[in-house]
């Protein structure tokens, strides 16, 4: 089933015309000037893609062939590629604005905020914008220790927030953080998910514990049920903050608009990035408390950013928050995840050789295979078969779906069928220099389309 032209999903007012040359052109460029191991490794996954033609869920090689997007940046397109309106928004903002002046008031930057202030939990109600997630981290640490004058802070293993400087120092994957130490100090990092193992190092050095509400790059490791909450207790108790890095959790992509709601959590500092920015532009938010603000009344000028939070970005993510408000993208990522999970869990029943769990939740899924070998292998077979998935960094047996929010029944179908057929490609020994001989299907069981509560 190779989707070898692209059919259907135009974006108005562009016209794609494959161009193999333009792509090989590409890659040997991007080799040469940026990053060739980056093309080497993307070939051998068979995600050597230039992408050009963009539409909701979908996105378009330049040599032609169609792609269900289920990476989206690390879960950036909630809204879809290139959706109409925020596309028209974009346009709108450009035709009377730029960045702006980053030391005046802007207000494109009062109105984004105070919409921030409506949607998020709790108390949550004044915001720092940046430009992209690291940054928002960056803030928010800078944030919980200053305003409570306490140098710790606590992260997870296998956790991620961004390549920064205090993101970075805050990351629980040594790979990332060994090539450039000593970095800052003052951070820990303990298991994920032992309420134990985190309370026997909250204490009155603690400024904050920063956490994935569910693990993303870790491998879409779920919190057990009552964590985030002990979690919350512990910091209550030292006087710690607790912030939660909704960078990829957010904006309606586990069914709810923050993950954190479904553990019953509100954080005093929480970050958000990626889908904010609709797919078209670089923005971020770190939303904290009024009693938090506290701190930036003498310090006002503390912490600048020239692009954070610019006029057009700001303008554009209102628009992506509206799309979402208007219609109903969280039920409907609700509903999606419920036919997403009910297909992955009847192939995972009939392929227990090659699928050893699926977790996550809403639009938010992860498959761990038997073995580390075959997340890549799995990323060729489903590329052969129209499905953009990459395995995760800190896991490589686990593989993300994270598909936009956008997707529908019909959508949900053809990655759980791609799926389906790039196991049975797996098993039948097929490799990147051979085609798997056909076989009959083994379809899982479709369920009804769900219905959002």
């Amino acid at each position: 089933m190779d989707n070898d032209r692209p059919q259907g999903g135009w974006a108005e007012g562009l016209e794609f015309v494959p161009d193999p040359a333009a792509k090989s052109k590409a890659l040997e460029e991007f080799a040469t000037y940026l990053n060739p191991q980056k093309v080497r490794v993307m070939r051998a996954a068979g995600l050597d893609i230039i992408e050009a033609q963009r539409s909701g869920p979908w996105v378009w090689d330049l040599d032609g062939r169609r792609f269900l997007d289920c990476f989206t940046s690390a879960g950036s397109f909630n809204v879809g590629r290139r959706n109409p309106r925020v596309v028209a928004a974009a346009h709108a903002a450009v035709d009377r604005l730029d960045h702006g002046n980053f030391l005046l008031c802007s207000r494109e930057k009062a109105g984004l905020a105070a919409k921030l202030a409506e949607i998020t939990p709790g108390d949550l109600s004044c915001t720092m914008f940046g430009t992209g997630g690291g940054e928002a981290v960056d803030f928010a640490i800078k944030l919980a220790r200053g305003s409570t004058g306490r140098p710790g802070i606590v992260s997870s293993v296998n956790g991620y927030h961004g390549h920064t400087g205090f993101a970075l120092s805050a990351a629980g994957r040594g790979a990332f953080r060994q090539p450039f130490e000593p970095l800052m100090p003052g951070f820990v990092q303990v298991p994920f998910g032992d309420p134990d193992a985190l309370a026997d190092v909250v204490d009155d050095h603690t400024a904050a514990v920063l956490l994935e509400p569910i693990q993303g790059e870790g491998g879409i490791v779920m919190p057990p049920p009552d964590y985030l909450r002990a979690v919350r207790a512990a910091c209550d108790r030292a006087g710690a903050l607790l912030i939660l890095d909704e960078i990829q959790t957010g904006l309606g992509r586990t069914g709810r608009w923050w993950a954190g709601e479904h553990f019953g959590v509100v954080p005093d500092i929480m970050t958000i990035a990626k889908s904010l920015g609709g797919s078209l532009v670089p923005i971020s938010a770190t939303v904290f408390t009024e009693e938090l603000r506290e701190f930036l009344i003498p310090n006002p000028f503390i912490h600048l950013s020239t692009f954070g939070g610019s006029d057009l970005a700001c303008a554009v993510a209102l628009e992506v928050i509206a799309v979402i408000e208007e219609t109903g993208l969280v039920a409907h990522a609700a509903a999606m995840g419920d036919r997403l999970f009910a297909g992955l869990d009847s192939i995972a029943e009939a392929h227990p050789e090659v699928i050893s769990d699926v977790r996550g939740l809403g639009l938010m899924a992860g498959i761990e295979y038997a073995e580390d070998s075959m997340g890549p292998r799995m990323s060729y077979h489903l590329a052969r078969h129209g499905v953009l998935a990459i395995y995760s960094g800190n896991q490589p047996a686990v593989m993300r779906l994270m598909p936009s929010l956008v997707i529908e029944d019909a959508e949900v179908d053809f990655l759980l069928e791609a799926l389906d057929r790039a196991i049975d490609d797996l098993e039948s020994g097929a490799g990147p220099e051979e085609s798997a001989p056909k076989r009959p299907r083994r379809r899982p069981t479709r369920p009804a389309t769900a219905t959002a509560g």
